[in-house]
């Protein structure tokens, strides 16, 4: 899509395609996503495009914000929130529900809602539910407007930590053990619920990694050694997403790939190692953001491990039908083999983020990653694709 398309008033020179970052949201990584949208908006260009940064708060309302990534940082080791960036306690952001119109409207109660002007495509920088599975997505969709990232299919099945194993198994990419405790089977029959999870621990061993089904980032994942911390660890990650599942630790390496889309396909990065921190018992939430434990960029891998683990990633990609970015995490277990543990449909984008550190490993600036997703989404239609 080029800038000769875009509408413009008679004598007029183009206009620069607008784009709308939208961020929050009001799942348990909203902080992080909030870092997130502070990293991309100080990288757009400016000279090419202009922005409109919008935030959910955590209790859904769509707030407009200020353009001041300074603010949107990790300090004192918490994350900032909406709410505090947002130009008012009440006014909402309404985007377009009708395909002909791209106009974004704002308004305050008992004021006249004011136009802020037209989008041209939406960068979600969303992490977790309502935004970076499916719904957004589906809201864009019936708004016809372009957006970066997946679909709505790529995008729940990359959220559903089941279904997307499901998928993966289905294209003869090879994943862990593991088992799924969904919210009826727990209201129906406890007992049983619980018997499924030891009978599991039996057959696999322990440690196992008790998680919501449907979260990222780490959150709400427990790392269990026996019995007696399971109670717990199904408590925590049922505060986030009442399906868990129940994983059997995998002896190896952490590996990650970075896919992105380029004119003529899908790519990989160079891959990294996550070693493991000194700090903490595996990758978790503060590991990644807090403590920032360093990754390996590029791996230590011999050449055909790397050519195999970029296959992989991008045949991830394509089996859960993604487009724009992915992250795929790996093991490569003691055997040799790479076991794929999920893909990440908008991982981390923060400088320090393992995915756009892989891509500067591979000769593509921050600056240029951004540029380069914006290009993609405005280069696809929205609909059937």
């Amino acid at each position: 899509m080029s800038t000769d398309n875009l509408p413009q008033s008679p004598g007029q020179p183009p206009r620069k395609p607008r784009v709308a970052v939208v961020f929050g949201g009001r799942s348990s990584e909203h902080g992080i996503s909030v870092v997130t949208a502070g990293a991309v908006l100080k990288a757009i260009d400016r000279t090419k495009y202009d922005v409109l940064p919008i935030g959910i708060t955590r209790d859904g309302r769509w707030a407009l914000t200020a353009d001041e990534p300074e603010r949107m940082a990790i300090t004192e080791r918490r994350t900032p929130s909406v709410g505090e960036l947002a130009e008012s306690g009440e006014g909402g952001v309404v985007l377009p529900v009708d395909p002909t119109n791209r106009e974004v409207v704002y308004g305050e109660p008992g004021s006249v809602p004011k136009v802020l002007g037209e989008i041209d495509v939406v960068f979600p920088v969303l992490h977790g539910p309502y935004g970076e599975d499916g719904t957004l997505q589906g809201m864009l969709e019936l708004s016809g407007v372009p957006y970066v990232g997946s679909g709505v299919l790529a995008s729940a099945v990359g959220q559903d930590k089941e279904y997307m194993k499901r998928v993966f198994t289905s294209f003869g990419l090879r994943v862990g053990p593991y088992v799924v405790i969904r919210p009826r089977e727990w209201e129906r029959d406890e007992p049983a619920a619980r018997k499924k999870i030891v009978d599991f621990a039996g057959e696999h061993g322990w440690p196992l990694f008790v998680k919501p089904a449907r979260a990222g980032s780490s959150i709400g994942i427990t790392k269990v050694d026996d019995l007696s911390g399971m109670d717990e660890a199904i408590a925590e990650a049922q505060r986030h997403d009442p399906k868990i599942l129940v994983e059997a630790a995998l002896r190896g390496r952490e590996i990650e790939c970075g896919v992105l889309e380029f004119e003529d396909g899908p790519r990989a990065s160079v891959p990294a190692e996550i070693p493991p921190p000194d700090a903490h018992a595996y990758y978790d939430f503060e590991a990644k953001y807090i403590d920032s434990t360093p990754g390996l960029v590029p791996a230590p891998l011999t050449p055909e491990e790397t050519a195999e683990v970029q296959k992989l990633a991008v045949d991830a990609f394509e089996a859960a039908s993604c487009e724009g970015l992915v992250r795929a995490d790996f093991f490569l277990t003691e055997d040799g083999e790479f076991v794929i543990n999920e893909i990440n449909t908008m991982p981390g984008f923060t400088p320090i983020s393992m995915y756009p550190q892989m891509w500067r490993a591979s000769g593509v600036e921050y600056g240029e990653l951004v540029d380069r997703l914006i290009q993609a989404a405005m280069r696809r239609s929205t609909g059937l694709r």
